[in-house]
């Protein structure tokens, strides 16, 4: 008994470390991708022969913003293989800029102002997330219509941290399941049972005064749970 009991622990371990070090990967790729845009909708072959040269002179008039010094890219192209079909959905483009404040300034128009138009073309403008975080983030906003019939305000902030509130009390969630488990509950019981202390019998949120800036403490979460995350605008090099 004692041989299969230090197995099953060896193997909660192991699954533990593997949780661990996926986690630490996909810290790893979304800095790698912190200076990365996504731009679609842009027409193929509105760029000519040279990305970097279209970017810097479309960018700023298309959303409005001058930037000094100018915009200057590490690299920008197009991903996927080319279309012969002009017609059909263009590839989008990825960007990496040169400075992460020029990189936060477009993301924070976009969100604020976007979708943006060149001639009849609807242009979108994203960050560049990892798989994983990709991932998470649809499941928490499959989630809004859910959010929405129980009339909680809600917001998705950083890379995949789902921000809800409603009657002046909030919490953060850093995983779609808890959040779908502590929705779950509010079948059958009000938000206003949740008190201004934070006491509540679903694990899984963090309680938290009416506010979606959570500062570094979501950076430390990267070492104490398996599903971490790494907020963007709270890096600092």
């Amino acid at each position: 008994m004692g041989s299969l009991e230090t197995q099953i622990n060896t193997s909660q371990e192991r699954e533990q470390d593997f949780l661990y070090l996926r986690s630490k990967l996909t810290d790893m790729e979304d800095r790698s991708r912190r200076d990365n845009i996504r731009v679609l909708g842009i027409p193929e072959n509105e760029e000519g022969s040279d990305m970097q040269a279209f970017l810097t002179s479309t960018l700023p008039k298309m959303i409005s913003l001058d930037f000094d010094p100018p915009l200057e890219f590490q690299r920008a192209h197009r991903i996927g293989p080319k279309r012969s079909d002009n017609s059909s959905r263009p590839r989008p483009i990825i960007t990496c800029l040169l400075r992460h404040n020029q990189t936060r300034q477009i993301l924070q128009v976009a969100r604020n102002h976007g979708p943006f138009r060149i001639d009849q073309h609807e242009i979108r403008i994203t960050a560049d997330y990892s798989k994983e975080t990709n991932k998470r983030r649809k499941a928490f906003l499959a989630l809004r219509p859910r959010l929405r019939k129980l009339e909680m305000k809600y917001g998705l902030f950083d890379l995949a941290r789902m921000w809800v509130t409603k009657n002046g009390v909030s919490k953060d969630f850093y995983n779609p399941d808890e959040l779908s488990l502590f929705l779950d509950s509010f079948q059958s019981q009000p938000m206003d049972s949740l008190n201004t202390d934070g006491e509540h019998d679903i694990v899984g949120g963090s309680d938290r005064a009416e506010t979606p800036h959570s500062g570094m403490e979501n950076r430390r979460r990267l070492y104490t749970t398996p599903e971490p995350v790494i907020e963007v605008e709270t890096w600092r090099d």
